[in-house]
């Protein structure tokens, strides 16, 4: 049974979440902690790496955007070496089912790092929270996790993982009286090392765990409700390649969903190798066959196979489409086509590291009704 212990709240959600971690630097429970921090606009928050506790006292892990995936971050942090400090990485619940994936694919180290999760309010498109102006997380949090906000991000109306599904300490935030009390629970020995460093008084089980277990299953039923809607809505719109090409019609060619993307890893894209770097009479040649060609050329062609690469792993966070300067809805079609090989092969995306990637696993069983039909 998981270790849980209890934080006061009395000055709102976003002061005792910093103080949390300020403890954690303070006492030097870790170094080093990764965490958003509003920008000096008021309207956006950045990620920083934080070593000095004054510095948390801006920080906000609840506001209402997420202008880049973290996981990203820790892997440009680890790849090369792990990290040499212990270093806590405050994350959202798809951040942190974002790094489960990249540590399959060999991206990240956990070495020296603490995953602390919390129970996500979720997040505004950029553009509506930059109208919005100065951000008041602690209202926004309450409502939302109180199911009072719309207008979010695609991605967030349709999450049933909004509670972190893998993190060594877990901020809890749903079924709480958030007022009140936030409750810590620890989710592996790293997290029970947390909450033995700063001195709280932890217990194998408690009354606000189990309302917590509650509340979330109530919320994931009540989102694969909503998934299951939506997709029957995307298959209408998506269905065939014509509805498809009319969809990515727009695409300027950017890339920008690509870089945004925090599983798409690979360090030299093939569209951006001299494959595609052609000729003018090569372009010529084609356009004199088909008497038309769409340029920049092969847009389709980079979307089906990005597609394709990313679809057992997309955690459905909506990055790409918020990075899209032509407001593609691709959080939509590469949600649907994820959701659909994921379900082929029994897999979620950042539920475990032990769930081998389908990409790197042969059964000989597998598919064998669809063999036989």
């Amino acid at each position: 049974m998981a270790k849980t212990a209890t934080l006061a709240a009395g000055e709102g959600l976003r002061k005792t979440i910093n103080a949390f971690l300020a403890d954690l630097l303070s006492k030097q429970v870790v170094e080093a902690i990764l965490v958003p921090i509003t920008d000096p606009s008021g309207t956006t928050v950045v990620q920083s790496l934080v070593t000095k506790p004054e510095y948390l006292g801006k920080a906000d892990v609840l506001a209402p955007v997420m202008p880049v995936n973290a996981a990203r971050i820790v892997q440009a942090m680890t790849r090369l070496a792990p990290a040499g400090r212990k270093t806590a990485m405050v994350m959202r619940p798809c951040e942190l089912r974002a790094l489960v994936e990249l540590v399959k694919l060999r991206q990240i180290s956990l070495d020296n790092l603490y995953l602390i999760g919390f129970d996500c309010p979720g997040a505004y498109p950029h553009q509506t929270a930059a109208d919005a102006g100065e951000i008041i997380s602690d209202d926004f949090a309450e409502k939302s996790l109180s199911g009072g906000v719309e207008g979010l991000r695609a991605g967030c109306t349709i999450c049933e993982y909004q509670s972190p599904l893998l993190a060594d300490l877990t901020i809890g935030l749903v079924g709480v009286d958030r007022k009140k009390n936030v409750l810590l629970i620890s989710g592996s020995e790293k997290g029970e090392e947390l909450l033995d460093g700063l001195g709280l008084e932890s217990e194998a089980e408690s009354a606000a765990a189990t309302g917590r277990e509650t509340a979330v299953t109530k919320i994931v039923e009540d989102m694969k409700k909503k998934r299951t809607e939506f997709f029957t809505v995307t298959k209408e719109e998506i269905g065939g390649i014509d509805k498809l090409a009319a969809i990515f019609g727009p695409c300027i060619n950017c890339h920008n969903c690509r870089a945004a993307c925090p599983v798409c890893y690979c360090r030299e894209c093939f569209f951006d190798s001299p494959t595609f770097e052609l000729e003018a009479d090569k372009y010529l040649g084609q356009a004199e066959k088909r008497g038309a060609v769409r340029m920049p050329a092969d847009m389709l062609l980079f979307h089906l196979t990005r597609m394709t690469h990313m679809a057992a792993s997309c955690i459905g966070c909506g990055a790409c489409e918020e990075a899209c300067p032509m407001g593609i809805p691709l959080l939509k079609i590469f949600q649907l086509t994820g959701s659909n090989v994921q379900e082929l092969f029994d897999y979620v995306p950042g539920r475990s590291l032990d769930d081998e990637l389908p990409p790197t696993a042969f059964r000989e069983d597998e598919f064998e009704s669809i063999g036989e039909k």
